[in-house]
């Protein structure tokens, strides 16, 4: 399945930094009950999986994902991270090998976002919940991603990741559909909300992870596809790359960006 992503070593240490920097953020309510299996559907490299395990040590988690490489690398970075409550396993969410209902929770972050079914996956994904168990979403919304000094050329590599994105049949505005997609599922939704994020010079530290360890290397990571693509003259790609980076050494510098979290419940 293709990835507007991909899968380099820098794209692994993004996703790692970029969990603990929004841990407190996004995690903070994430809580499983001693002796509960949860299913991580798409946990990658594992940059969630080693907080949920580590703030949920009681809980039993099977992480699974389409990439095995992926896989490989979640499995031995929580290894070295000493995560002993998770076992992992290649699946496909279109073509789970998994039984109904064998899990009481479903947890699933910047998944949807990149599938061409996100309805299909989450009727699927219910089917494997008991009653009484929760599934919970998060996803970003790129749409909502404001920044000062905007650029037009920062403006422009932005916008070649979004079109990059959606030239996949992927939804890079998929937060704000959290709403509508649990109603869908039949589930009860106990809340829908967004969590965002704003960082200016007054908190340089958290201006310069939300910008260098989780922005700029998101926005890079497309660079192939949109410069192959010509969605983004090479030359202009440059200045706003830069120009994304720079804001964090700019003293007026800020950046905004909405992610949602909702929960549901399976009666």
């Amino acid at each position: 399945m293709a990835y507007v992503h991909g899968y380099s070593v820098r794209e692994t240490r993004r996703l790692l930094e970029q969990s603990l920097i929004l841990e407190d953020l996004l995690h903070s309510d994430t809580i499983y009950e001693s002796g509960t299996r949860v299913l991580e559907a798409g946990c990658g490299v594992g940059g969630q999986t080693q907080i949920l395990c580590r703030r949920n040590p009681d809980a039993h988690f099977t992480c699974i994902d389409i990439s095995a490489e992926s896989l490989q690398t979640a499995e031995k970075e929580s290894q070295k991270a000493g995560i002993t409550n998770a076992i992992f396993r290649q699946e496909d969410i279109f073509s789970l090998s998994l039984e109904p209902e064998s899990f009481d929770h479903v947890f699933v972050c910047f998944v949807l976002e990149h599938l061409p079914a996100p309805e299909l996956a989450l009727d699927i994904l219910a089917t494997l919940i008991k009653p009484g168990g929760t599934l919970t979403l998060i996803e970003g919304d790129h749409g909502s991603g404001f920044w000062t000094p905007e650029t037009p050329a920062s403006r422009a590599a932005w916008e070649g990741l979004v079109r990059s994105q959606r030239e996949l049949g992927h939804d890079p505005d998929i937060g704000r559909r959290l709403y509508p997609l649990l109603l869908k599922s039949g589930l009860e939704i106990e809340y829908v909300e967004p969590r965002p994020v704003y960082a200016d010079q007054s908190t340089p530290e958290l201006l310069d992870g939300v910008i260098n360890k989780i922005i700029a290397p998101m926005v890079l990571s497309s660079e192939s596809r949109v410069l192959d693509s010509g969605l983004v003259d090479k030359l202009v790609w440059a200045e706003g790359l830069r120009d994304i980076h720079n804001l964090s050494l700019d003293p007026e510098g800020t950046f905004f960006y909405t992610w949602f979290k909702g929960l549901a419940r399976k009666s």
